[in-house]
């Protein structure tokens, strides 16, 4: 590993790539700390805190939307959005080509087609950014965390929008140039990047609750097996997302003069968790408005003269669909399996992989090509998203369920599972991935495919 390590800084091109990807990364982290103009900080520091102590649905929301967008919205600061808006319509556009045939047509041109919708995903970020901004800018403006009379001059909302419109855009820039002369997916990077940073506070008080000896403190034995929980879902997630159901398939041979072509054995790879983190962003999502409409309406009814059984209805609602209760739970698995299936319908189409395999003289053995073959990729498909589907179900109630049993603070069981942690492997494995095919197309050895290698070898020269 010592050895890899070296490797890396070993060719420049690389390590300029690896160290421009960290400056942009550390532009980021810089910028989620300047304060948005007007913005009450201490007082939204000071409500945040009070809501994540209470266990609020407003407190899970933000901290929901900080997590999937690298924003900082308990901080309110000119990256507060962060990059959400870019991410929602890159997915609005992604579905979009899947049911309208004109984009379909213009995503198969190429470059110059993927380059239009690109065009056109920017100009909806920039829509987005707008409307968000103006929401959350008047969700803050109603708790009262804007300095004094600044929401009545209309010039202090067109420059509060502007600089977090202008947040978003920026970030989605660096992420541009991260792709472009760094290393990684940029938008990938620096979602895991505002979730990472999380860390040092989980630390924080994972070392206040470790008090050996102490009643309802942590103990030798809590710690070791929170430790020993984070280390081997990590590896069962590192697993999962690899896991492949690999088809074989056969070339068709070619008979030319007296030489015959073709023949060739491979295989087609279908990953088990194809949908990858999307169907729990789409769960998590849609279960955060029910949480918190039904808790602000139990806050309202309680001082309103309405009818006793209304608010019992309020009550049972707002308490069945906390977090880490039951009913919740169920739902979300419920969700999570229909929006898995739901994506696999969007991005995997077996027609054209069937199509696809028959134009270039390729077949499953024992099935005939085309709609048999269809009909086999779908049943397989099928059954293995049933199977990741059922992993995505156990990695997002895992931290719930450790934080409702074991009375953990929520920001460490977020380690322990849920969607930050299955952020963090897939965007970790793509950058190793990158590292490895750079140091191997150099002739160096890499992470994954060992060797003793200390330095670059000649072109079919053997070190035997």
């Amino acid at each position: 590993m010592l050895k890899t390590l070296i490797n890396v800084f070993r060719v420049p091109e690389l390590r300029n790539k690896i160290l421009f990807t960290l400056g942009m990364l550390a532009v980021f982290r810089i910028g989620s700390w300047i304060p948005m103009p007007g913005a009450n900080y201490s007082e939204i520091v000071k409500s945040m805190s009070h809501e994540s102590q209470s266990g609020g649905a407003l407190s899970r929301a933000a901290q929901f939307v900080s997590m999937f967008s690298g924003g900082t919205l308990d901080r309110s600061t000119i990256f507060g959005l962060g990059i959400m808006p870019y991410i929602t319509a890159s997915i609005i556009f992604q579905l979009l080509a899947s049911v309208l045939p004109a984009l379909k047509r213009l995503q198969e041109e190429g470059p110059v087609g993927r380059q239009k919708i690109m065009e056109w995903t920017r100009y909806a970020t920039v829509l987005l950014s707008i409307f968000q901004s103006i929401g959350y800018l008047a969700f803050l403006n109603s708790r009262g965390m804007i300095y004094g009379d600044a929401t009545a001059n209309p010039l202090w909302w067109v420059m509060a929008v502007t600089a977090m419109v202008a947040g978003t855009m920026f970030l989605m820039w660096l992420g541009e140039q991260i792709d472009r002369f760094g290393i990684g997916n940029g938008v990938s990077l620096l979602i895991m990047a505002g979730i990472l940073t999380s860390m040092p506070a989980a630390a924080k008080i994972l070392m206040a609750d470790f008090q050996p000896g102490e009643e309802g403190k942590m103990g030798w034995l809590g710690l070791v097996c929170l430790v020993a929980g984070f280390v081997g879902i990590v590896a069962a997630t590192v697993l999962m997302t690899v896991a492949q159901r690999r088809i074989p398939i056969q070339q068709a041979k070619h008979t030319r003069g007296r030489r015959v072509f073709g023949g060739q054995k491979s295989y087609l790879p279908l990953r088990v968790n194809h949908g990858g983190v999307m169907p729990i962003i789409f769960a998590s999502s849609l279960m955060i408005f029910p949480s918190v409409i039904f808790a602000q309406l139990k806050t309202q009814t309680q001082t309103m003269d309405i009818a006793p059984w209304i608010k019992n209805m309020m009550f049972f609602f707002s308490d069945a669909l906390g977090q880490g209760q039951f009913v919740y739970i169920v739902l979300e698995l419920l969700l999570i399996y229909f929006f898995s299936y739901f994506w696999i319908n969007v991005q995997f189409n077996p027609e054209d992989m069937s199509k696809q395999l028959k134009e270039s003289g390729a077949f499953i053995p024992g099935l005939r090509p085309g709609p048999r073959t269809a009909e086999y990729l779908d049943t397989v498909m099928t059954r293995i998203t049933y199977v990741g589907a059922a992993f995505l179900g156990l990695v997002a109630v895992i931290p719930v369920v450790v934080y409702k049993s074991f009375n953990i603070n929520m920001i460490v069981t977020q380690f322990l599972g849920g969607t930050g942690l299955l952020i963090v492997v897939s965007v970790a494995l793509d950058m190793l991935q990158r590292i490895e095919a750079n140091l191997l197309m150099r002739n160096y050895a890499g992470f994954l495919s060992g060797g003793d290698d200390d330095g670059p070898r000649l072109a079919g020269v053997s070190t035997a």
